[in-house]
């Protein structure tokens, strides 16, 4: 079952509610593609390898956005009888969510293997730390993902028939009567997340044990800034992940099968606001990589404020074109002695000017 099964039948959200995540989405959809453009320059010092595990890691939080925040809770509360509750519709995008969570927390722990391999397994760093092998994991981690949450769609029902057309998701009595439905439930939560929050305990316990351990790591980790910048956003993305994820833990661990909303429990329920802030900090966790790379890269902060500032940049270019133009088209006004090839030549100049300025900016 998906980690908020808020979408299974209609319920309604409280307006402050809507409010709140409205911004949250606004904030982390930016400051996702804002990471996505960054990366992509490949400018920010880092190895293309943890470039495309980051790229992925920015890619899969916007997936889980854009599924579980505007394909579900915006759209259950502004159009509560759109195409999107058709039951359908609605059962695919029970699992298609559930694929874009799972595929977010995995490829972290692709992300923490792929630094432990690099810090405490030198033998297969030539082989494991490649830009293919990333690629073939990304993609195996995707696949695998969508592959696993599929049996998903076969969980439901309709909610209600409006004019011959079945509306809602809601789960069938056989989901809560069946021992196999009831161990892949099991399974799922198990796979997600509670074992990659131990692996990433375990494959960060050994990394730390071994730079305390071995003498020639902390020789290198002292010598080599980009080493260090490389284990800090390590323990950096890792802890931020563990720590927003572990409310959701401890509620998914006490609380019954299916969630509840205002509406069956009240919104002053002590297990539905541990519901409700669970949820909204799993939501946080895709958008504070990009605070990370932020205050552990220099280099990633520098092509950020380029990347901010290349409108302005732009716009300047644009504002100095049109102005040497004006002041053109006033000379040759003034000066009709000028001959026709020189008027046309001093015409096409601010254009000329502007591209190869605008070039220059883009390539920068």
């Amino acid at each position: 079952m998906p980690n908020d099964t808020s979408i299974l039948a209609p319920h309604s959200p409280t307006l402050a509610r809507g409010v709140c995540k409205g911004k949250l989405i606004c904030f982390c959809v930016t400051v996702n593609v804002l990471a996505m453009v960054v990366l992509c320059r490949g400018q920010c010092g880092l190895s293309r390898c943890v470039t495309l595990y980051l790229v992925a890691m920015a890619g899969s939080d916007l997936l889980v956005l854009i599924t579980d925040v505007i394909l579900n809770r915006i759209s259950n509360l502004n159009f509560p009888l759109s195409f999107l509750m058709l039951t359908p519709v609605c059962s695919s995008r029970v699992p298609l969510l559930s694929a874009c969570t799972d595929a977010s927390v995995w490829l972290t722990v692709s992300f923490t293997l792929d630094r432990f391999v690099a810090i405490c397994c030198p033998s297969l760093k030539l082989r494991f730390r490649t830009e293919r092998s990333a690629a073939i994991i990304i993609g195996s981690v995707a696949s695998v993902c969508l592959l696993k949450n599929i049996p998903w769609y076969f969980t439901f029902e309709p909610g209600v028939v409006l004019g011959n057309q079945p509306y809602f998701c809601i789960c069938k009595m056989s989901f809560y009567n069946s021992a196999a439905w009831g161990r892949l439930l099991a399974a799922h939560r198990a796979l997600t997340p509670l074992m990659p929050v131990l692996l990433i305990f375990l494959l960060n316990s050994i990394t730390v044990r071994h730079i305390l351990v071995t003498g020639r790591a902390r020789k290198r980790l002292r010598a080599g800034r980009s080493g260090r910048g490389s284990i800090v956003l390590l323990f950096a993305v890792s802890g931020s992940f563990v720590l927003l994820w572990l409310t959701y833990i401890i509620h998914f661990l006490f609380w019954p099968m299916v969630s509840y909303n205002a509406n069956t429990v009240g919104a002053q329920d002590h297990l539905y606001i541990l519901q409700e802030a669970g949820v909204m900090l799993q939501l946080l966790s895709t958008c504070t990589n990009t605070a990370i790379y932020g205050l552990t890269q220099s280099r990633f902060r520098q092509q950020i404020r380029d990347v901010l500032t290349a409108p302005c940049r732009l716009l300047l270019c644009l504002y100095s074109s049109y102005f040497l133009t004006s002041v053109l088209n006033v000379l040759m006004i003034t000066s009709p002695s000028l001959s026709p090839w020189l008027m046309v030549r001093i015409h096409t100049l601010p254009r000329v000017i502007g591209f190869i300025l605008i070039v220059c900016i883009s390539f920068q």
